[in-house]
């Protein structure tokens, strides 16, 4: 969607312009990313896998 929004345009109208374009755009439900990760690695082992760092 694009919004034309041109020079000298008073600050009201602009705002109104502005909260209908995301008023109209889809809301994502991000609370089913939420929470921590089930994996049966061991986070530091990991890591240190990744950087490397074995003893």
């Amino acid at each position: 969607m694009v919004t034309v929004i041109k020079k000298g345009t008073p600050r009201d109208e602009i705002k109104k312009k502005i909260n209908e374009a995301i008023s109209k755009a889809p809301k994502l439900d991000i609370m089913k990313y939420a929470g921590k990760l089930q994996t049966d690695i061991d986070p530091l082992e990991y890591q240190k896998q990744m950087r490397d760092e074995w003893e």
